[in-house]
Order: C-alpha cells, then structure tokens, then sequence
C-alpha cells in the first residue's frame, strides 16, 4: 500500500528517471541535426543544451508554471482567509510556509508548485475563493499542501519544461528537413531513410510527451486527497469542494496544456461525454471517483 514516505521515493525516481529520458531523447535528436547536416559540432551543443535544461527545469520550472498560469502573489492583508488557512494548515503538516499565489479567473482550480518544499507555491484561483466555504477550502489546500509534502511538485513541475521542450525540438528538426539546406548529396537512399526518421520523431514527440505526463501517476491525486483529509480530519471538507468543482464546466480562461496537469481539476471544462473521453488519457482520475473514495 502506497504511503507518504514510499510515494516521496517513488517521486524522486520518477524525477531522475525523466531527466534522465530527457537527456537521451535531445541527444538523440542533436545526432540526427548533426549527422544531416555534417556538424558534429551540432551534437556537442546538443548535449550541452540537455544538460542546462535538466538544470535550468529543476532551478526555474515553478517560475515558467507561474507566468504561463498567470497567477500573481497574494498578501495577507488582500487575501487573509486565504493566506491564514494556507499559514495554518502548513504549520499542522510541519511544512515550511509556502508562497501564496492568486490567479483571476472565475474557473474554480487550484495548484502546488516549485522544486521542493523550502521554495513551494500553493496557487488558488479567484472563482476557488468565490465558492467555497472555510471548510471546503481548507480541504482543497490540505490537498495542495499534501503534493507538497508528498514530493509530487518537482515531478509534475519538470515535466512542463523537459516535454515542452522535446516538442520544440522535434518541431525545429521536422521543419529543418523540409525547408533547411541539409545533407542533400550523396546516398539519396540514406538521406531519405533521414527524413523519414525525422518525421516518425515529429509525430511521435507529442505522444512521447503525453505519455510522459502520464507516466504521473493517477494515484498521486489519490493519494494526495487521503493525505489532506487526514491533515484536515475532516474528508467531507475536501469532497464537497470538489462537488462544487465538479458542477462549473466552463473552462479557464486562461490555459496552457504544459500545466494542466498540475491543477486539482481539469481546466479546460468542457462536456461530459468530452470529460468521458479525456479520462483515458487523463493524469487526474474522475472527481466522482475521489468523492466516493473521501466519502463513500
């Protein structure tokens, strides 16, 4: 059975076992630009460029998740009950104060953010604040504040940066095949067995970067609600926010794929058949089902 320390290992893992992915897949790449274009001087930079990144996603990736959210830094003195609940809650899980963010958008949504749990965000959304109660709030910040104490933040948050990137790349070298001055003499047959790679690269990056996020197990949504229950000692708390959650189906206005799988519900709304559909290729597990397994 899943525990907080064995998904906090579990995490790490994770974490090493995407850079490491990351660091292959750009490698991989840069031979390709490199062997196309007959540069191996394009590789060294590929893989100088793999390893800042693994840096810079680890160092900066909760600032990209802030501005591509468009949250913006919440006072205690404008947000008090807000702020006081996440003061309150972080001193009860033994948790260093997180920063506190608020984003303007009547969708009601929340997420945890940053590299570990010395330099976390917790984030609500304005529409979070407008519909819940004390209670259900306190539920949905237990809840964010239990990915942080779960380790969940710095996988979910390097994801946004290393899969954004892998697209990018393949993107750039599909691009480069059709319209870029490569290696166009000699072996015609090898040059197009290069393009058809490319090509194969280009479809596949998306999916690779969909599998990825999957890679996310549903069970830390799970996991992390069991957690802020026992936090709040109050699960009907937590439930009922995500009742409330559940019944506003209009989407964020503003949204980035790169995140949506930080937040605690689908940002992007949409019908049930729609909602249906996504499950299967969704990081979150149905709200009815976390309801019923608070509550059930």
């Amino acid at each position: 059975m899943a525990t907080l320390y064995t998904q906090q290992t579990k995490n790490v893992e994770k974490t090493w076992l995407l850079m490491t992915v990351f660091f292959v897949v750009v490698i991989g790449i840069g031979w390709m630009f490199s062997y196309y274009y007959g540069n191996p001087d394009i590789l060294y930079f590929f893989v100088a460029f793999s390893i800042l990144m693994n840096i810079f996603s680890y160092w900066y990736s909760d600032k990209i998740v802030i501005k591509l959210a468009g949250a913006k830094e919440a006072s205690k003195e404008d947000n008090f009950d807000l702020y006081t609940i996440v003061e309150n809650l972080s001193i009860t899980a033994g948790l260093p104060m997180p920063k506190v963010y608020i984003v303007n958008d009547p969708a009601p949504n929340a997420f945890a953010t940053g590299r570990n749990k010395e330099h976390a965000v917790v984030c609500a959304t304005t529409g979070l604040l407008a519909i819940l109660n004390k209670t259900e709030l306190e539920g949905v910040i237990a809840h964010e504040l239990s990915h942080v104490g779960n380790r969940d933040m710095l996988l979910s948050t390097v994801v946004v940066v290393l899969v954004g990137f892998i697209s990018i790349l393949a993107s750039v070298f599909r691009n480069s095949l059709f319209f870029g001055g490569g290696r166009r003499s000699g072996d015609g047959e090898e040059n197009t067995i290069i393009i058809i790679i490319g090509i194969i690269l280009s479809i596949l990056a998306p999916l690779v970067a969909m599998l990825i996020q999957l890679a996310i197990s549903r069970k830390r949504e799970f996991l992390a609600d069991a957690s802020g229950a026992m936090l709040t000692r109050y699960p009907e708390g937590l439930a009922s926010a995500l009742q409330k959650i559940s019944e506003y189906s209009k989407p964020m206005v503003r949204q980035s794929t790169a995140i949506a799988h930080l937040y605690i519900a689908d940002p992007t709304g949409g019908s049930k058949f729609g909602k249906k559909v996504s499950n299967l290729f969704s990081t979150h597990p149905p709200i009815e089902e976390r309801i019923k397994a608070l509550v059930g």
